[in-house]
């Protein structure tokens, strides 16, 4: 979602993990602020990036955004979106002579969900397929189309507008995330859409509505403006510390699972509940027993390089430079993909990563740890 449409709904689609796994958290979330970040207003310029070299590509006017936040890794991951829209309409096109193509198109879903709404970023309509395409540029986590609500929601809002032009059975959904190396995609039949809207959503989206239902805690706390006071999520976090004083050598295999399932949800919890009391400190005064604000280890660094290069010259040194290969992104940008794989290609590895335990979910391929040539990650 771009930042086209600034006024957000407390249900929208973007958010539907969590009021969906949460309800009441719909109406909590109105006492704290909608404050942005830095990461937020990344994705606001490469949505926007994204936007206007797609509507270029499609011969429709646009007019190139700037921001700060524009870099080469941006321009490169919004050319991999846009070559995947294009791929996907021109294949829609051989099915279907009048395609309608939509960007950053405004789509209301609430006949299921009060005031709801979203932005898709690509809807792609015709005889029998409707496709919704989503960019995250993110990479924190990696987002999965498999009946995922945001998309879910999109596409209801999509079918509102064009199940009375065109004959739609089906709903494809994918996911770009470029940066992570996802494309994800999952399709729906219409049918099962609109059963999913009538038995799941539209029960849920009236009791978040209400404040009813009750607090779920789990990874849609991510995002919530109140998981850093949520006492919910406190309690589910704090069930690790029956743990506290068992060696681990005592416990059972299903309870080591469940310390390592509780964990990573631990951390990040700490970590929220850290960086609010620090941002109290610091800005409201507030005082924390057995706590204290100090200044961090900082580096030293040149208040300005020409003149140190310049002055150093002069006192008669000289080797004061490191130059560097450019980068494997920069080196192929400069030499376009098909020459650099021609020139370099059999000079460049990606290395075994290091192993890690993650949860089951995770799209990764499992390893054998036995034959793997691996080296175990810290």
């Amino acid at each position: 979602m771009s930042g086209s449409y600034n006024t957000h709904s407390i249900y929208s689609a973007s958010g539907a993990h969590r009021w969906m796994n949460c309800p009441p958290s719909a109406q909590l979330e109105k006492q704290f602020p909608n404050e942005t970040s830095t990461f937020a207003e990344e994705g606001t310029a490469a949505h926007d990036l994204a936007e206007h070299k797609l509507k270029k590509a499609l011969k429709m006017r646009s007019k190139k955004p700037t921001s700060p936040y524009h870099s080469d890794e941006m321009d490169e991951m919004t050319d991999l979106y846009v070559e995947y829209c294009l791929e996907l309409i021109e294949s829609s096109k051989e099915n279907c002579s009048d395609l309608q193509i939509l960007i950053e198109q405004k789509l209301d879903f609430s006949d299921y969900v009060p005031e709801g709404f979203g932005t898709g970023d690509l809807v792609v309509v015709g005889n029998g397929t409707l496709h919704v395409v989503d960019l995250k540029y993110g990479r924190g986590v990696i987002v999965s189309a498999e009946k995922n609500p945001q998309m879910m929601l999109y596409a209801l809002g999509a079918l509102s507008l064009f199940d009375m032009l065109y004959d739609i059975e089906k709903v494809s959904m994918a996911i770009v995330q470029p940066r992570v190396d996802n494309f994800s995609t999952w399709e729906i039949t219409v049918e099962e859409l609109l059963k999913w809207a009538e038995e799941e959503l539209r029960p849920k989206a009236l009791l978040a509505s209400t404040g009813g239902g009750e607090f779920c805690a789990g990874d849609h706390c991510r995002f919530c403006r109140a998981k850093n006071q949520c006492r919910a999520r406190a309690v589910k976090n704090l069930e690790l510390l029956k743990y506290e004083f068992q060696d681990p050598a005592l416990l059972a295999d299903e309870e080591i699972a469940e310390i390592i399932g509780l964990a990573d949800e631990l951390a990040k919890w700490a970590g929220d509940i850290y960086t609010y009391a620090t941002a109290l400190a610091i800005n409201e005064g507030r005082e924390w027993d057995g706590f204290k604000l100090v200044e961090g280890r900082t580096r030293r660094k040149f208040t300005d390089e020409t003149a140190v290069a310049e002055t150093a010259k002069e006192a008669g040194y000289t080797d004061i430079f490191k130059q560097s290969l450019i980068t494997i992104t920069e080196m192929e940008k400069l030499m376009g993909k098909k020459k650099f794989n021609d020139i370099l290609g059999n000079l460049v590895e990606k290395p075994k990563g290091k192993l890690t335990l993650v949860h089951e979910t995770d799209k990764r391929q499992a390893v054998d740890p036995i034959h793997a040539e691996f080296q175990v990650e810290d």
